[in-house]
C-alpha cells in the first residue's frame, strides 16, 4: 500500500481526490488533511497567511499517522505568491516537520510540465489578473514560457468550488493559445478530476489541472508509478 498525504486549505473540491484515488492503482491511498483557511480570498495578503508554516504545520501529525510517504500542500495560489525561492522554503519546512519528502502543487506544475516534454504552456486561471501574474512569474522561474493566461477574477476559492462541467471546459478552451503546447488550470478549489479527458479533447492537447498534478507530484515522491490513463495525458505513461 502506498499512501499519499495532502494538505488541502478548507472545503471546495477536495472530492476530486477520492475520485482520484478510484482511478488508480487499488494499493493506492490518497489522505487529505484539512488546514485552516483563514480568510478565502484570492487575494496576496490573505493567501499568504493561508501557505504560513504554522498552518501547514498543524496538520503534518495527522498525515504521518496515516502512515503517508510523502506530503503535498496541496494548494497552487498559496505557494507561488511566496515566489520561487520562498515556495522552497515553504516546502522544505514542511518536509522537515512532516519528516517526509514535500512538495506543492506548484512545483508539481513544474515538474508535470517537464515529464510531459513541454516548454510553452497558456494558463487558464479562476484567479484574478494580479494573483495570476504571480503565477506566470513562478513558471518563468521554472524555466517554462507562458504564452498565454486568462484571469476569470473569482475572488473566493468557494465560489470557484461551485463551477460545473460546461465552465471547466469554457476556461481551458478560453485560455488556449495555439503556440501553447499544454494547457494548465491551477486552482485545487476546481473540480476537474472528472472531467481530464474531455478537458484534452476540447483543446486538442494535454491538460494539467490542480488536483491532478497535486496527486502525480506525491507519488512521485513516494516513488510509486501508476498508469491511469482517465486521468489524462500526464497519467497514461508510466513515468
Amino acid at each position: 500500500m502506498t499512501t499519499v498525504g495532502f494538505l488541502y486549505p478548507g472545503h471546495s473540491a477536495e472530492d476530486d481526490y477520492p475520485r482520484i484515488e478510484m482511478l488508480l492503482s487499488r494499493d493506492v491511498r490518497l489522505q487529505v488533511v484539512h488546514t485552516d483557511i483563514g480568510e478565502d480570498a484570492h487575494r496576496v495578503d490573505a493567501l499568504l497567511e493561508m501557505g504560513a508554516a504554522e498552518r501547514l504545520a498543524a496538520g503534518v501529525e495527522e498525515v504521518r499517522l496515516a502512515g503517508a510517504e510523502s506530503v503535498v500542500w496541496a494548494c497552487t495560489s498559496g505557494s507561488f505568491v511566496y515566489g520561487w525561492d520562498g515556495a522552497h522554503e515553504q516546502t522544505r519546512a514542511l518536509a522537515t516537520a512532516a519528516g517526509l519528502p514535500a512538495s506543492s502543487t506548484s512545483f508539481a506544475f513544474a515538474h508535470a510540465v517537464r515529464a510531459l516534454g513541454a516548454s510553452r504552456v497558456a494558463v487558464a486561471a479562476t484567479y484574478p489578473a494580479d494573483v495570476t501574474a504571480y503565477f506566470g512569474v513562478f513558471l518563468k522561474a521554472a524555466g517554462i514560457e507562458v504564452v498565454a493566461d486568462r484571469a476569470s477574477g473569482v475572488v473566493t476559492a468557494a465560489e470557484v468550488g461551485t463551477w460545473e462541467r460546461d465552465q471547466v471546459i469554457a476556461l481551458a478552451r478560453a485560455g488556449d493559445h495555439p503556440d501553447a503546447e499544454a494547457v494548465l488550470l491551477p486552482d485545487t478549489a476546481l473540480h476537474t478530476a472528472g472531467y481530464l479527458p474531455e478537458l484534452e479533447e476540447a483543446v486538442g492537447k494535454p491538460v494539467l489541472t490542480a488536483n491532478q498534478v497535486t496527486v502525480w507530484e506525491g507519488l512521485r515522491l513516494a516513488e510509486r508509478k501508476v498508469w491511469a490513463p482517465a486521468l489524462g495525458t500526464l497519467f497514461a505513461s508510466r513515468v
